[in-house]
Order: C-alpha cells, then structure tokens, then sequence
C-alpha cells in the first residue's frame, strides 16, 4: 500500500523540481527526501525518478502517480475533517429511530433540549416499530432507537446492542366519554369482559398484550379491530365502537375520551435507548443524556 506521506514528498518534488527544494518545503533533509522517494519506488514497484550528478526529474510514471497524489491527499484531508467533525457531540450527523407514540411528546423533549446545545448536529430521523429496526442498530445504519417491550411480550437485543432504560410506562383504560365506568379510578379487565375491544396485533405473534392479560385473568375479550396506530384506536373509542389498552404515551392530549388506570398483571411497557455500546459517535453520548432528561420529566405525568 502506498504512503500518503511518501506521496506528499513526491508531490512536493514535482512541484518544486528538486529533492532540495522539496525538502525545504517539507522541512525534511535533502537525504530524508531521498529515503521517503526510494522508498516509495519500493512501495510502487515502478521507477518514480531518474537521478543524474545534478540534478532529477520524474520518470513518466512518476508524472502519473504525483498527479494522483494530489486527488489522494485531498481525499484523506476530507476525511480527516469528517473525522475530526464527528469527535465533536456539536458536528457530525445523527441517526435516530423511534417508534410512534415516543414521537407525540418523549422525543421532541429530548430534541428540542439537544438541538438547541448541538445545532451543528446533523439529525436522521427514522420512524417504525422496534423489532423492524433494530436490525439497522445491529448494522450500524442508526445510532440510536427508541424502543417498548411490553411486559407481557417480552423480546431480546441482537448481539452487541444494549437497551438503556429510561422509565415504565403504564397501560391504561381508555374508553368513550359517558361510559359507565368512566367514574372509577381503576378497572379490571375482567369488569369489562363484555365490551368490544380495540386492540394492536402482536409484535411477532397474532396475540395482542390485550389478549395475554385477558388469559391471565381467564376472560377472553371481543375484538372488534386491530390497528398499531393510536390515532386510529382512540378515533373509534371516541365513536364509541370500543374500549381500549392503550399505553400512556399513546393518549397524552387526546381529547374526546375518558381514561382510567386498570388492575391487571405486569400491564405496563418498558421504555428504552437501543445502541451499540462500541459506537463511537460522541453526538450519541450526549443525545442519550438528553433522552433520559426528558424521560425522567415525561415519566412523572404519565404515572
């Protein structure tokens, strides 16, 4: 492989026309330029210069590589500065993934905290559910994502991710304004059990959190749709075509509805930050700090 710094040397010998004012370029002695050309001559395998008593001058492949060196020094250049840009949590660029619900208040808060300590941060900003991208941390494709794991339906990183958790986060009852129940602080599914259901499909499975808290307190509800958008689970509640399981960040702000705490086994989601811990992108480190600022001051609503 070829030298980039024995490439300088050739460069400057080009551009100057002597090993004497190539080394004055480069501060080097006339002998040290010598050494790094022949050198290079070994590292080429091709003669590079012709030496005569006094004076030198590049052999036609020599005129060929020092017009090349300089198109490789500019490339390595650019690099370094990429390189030197991304060891600064303020430059560089950011991958994120998040799932959609995170999208409503959690990751505007962090954002809006880091964009304004870090503008020159460069963000990408990925939505879609956990288990489809967390492949793409695996590979390196996002810095960063935003995972759930429900309780109930539990799954497991890839190799070499971790997931730093950031809080619990409760389900709730959600259920049409006027509805009887709607007076009580806290419901079990069980009193329920005739009410047509609003619930998502399962994350690798048909089977919703819905249906495996259900089983657990030995009542199978009615489904009546399946959707893994809350926008659309609360539209229909509100039409009053259902009740609903809905984790706590899928309802802040929704307007229309009534909303009570339910009594069931392990009916919460766990929030977390999937990375790779070996990634060295110092914008990550910092954007993490933030995330779990806003995660502490988001999780005190949602309890």
């Amino acid at each position: 492989m070829l030298s980039s710094h024995r490439l300088k040397v050739l460069l400057e010998v080009f551009r100057t026309g002597s090993i004497a004012g190539a080394a004055k370029s480069l501060r080097l002695s006339p002998s040290a330029v010598s050494h790094q050309l022949a050198r290079l001559e070994e590292e080429a395998g091709v003669g590079l210069v012709e030496r005569a008593a006094h004076s030198l001058r590049l052999t036609a492949a020599g005129h060929r590589l020092a017009g090349r060196a300089q198109e490789v020094l500019d490339l390595i250049e650019s690099a370094e500065k990429d390189l030197l840009a991304q060891a600064r949590a303020d430059a560089g660029q950011l991958r994120i993934g998040f799932f959609a619900s995170a999208g409503y208040r959690l990751l505007p808060m962090a954002l809006s905290s880091f964009t304004a300590r870090h503008p020159g941060v460069e963000l990408d900003l990925v939505l879609g559910q956990p288990h489809e991208l967390l492949p793409d941390v695996e590979r390196g494709e996002l810095d960063v994502l935003v995972v759930f794991e429900h309780a109930l339906d539990p799954w497991k990183a890839p190799k070499g991710v971790e997931v730093v958790h950031l809080f619990d986060e409760p389900q709730l009852l959600v259920m049409p304004l006027g509805h009887p129940a709607g007076h009580r602080s806290r419901v079990r599914l069980t009193d329920l059990a005739d009410e047509p259901w609003i619930t998502t499909f399962g994350t690798e499975t048909p089977v919703s959190v819905l249906e495996r808290a259900g089983a657990l307190e030995g009542m199978t509800p009615t489904i009546r749709c399946r959707s893994d958008h809350y926008e659309v689970t609360l539209g229909l509640v509100r039409a009053g075509l259902g009740v609903a399981l809905v984790p706590s960040l899928g309802v802040q702000g929704a307007a229309g509805i009534q909303v009570c705490q339910v009594e069931g086994p392990k009916l919460y989601r766990r929030v977390g930050a999937a990375l790779r811990p070996t990634n060295p992108n110092p914008a990550l480190r910092a954007f993490t700090d933030y995330l779990r600022d806003a995660s502490a001051r988001l999780s005190v609503t949602l309890r």
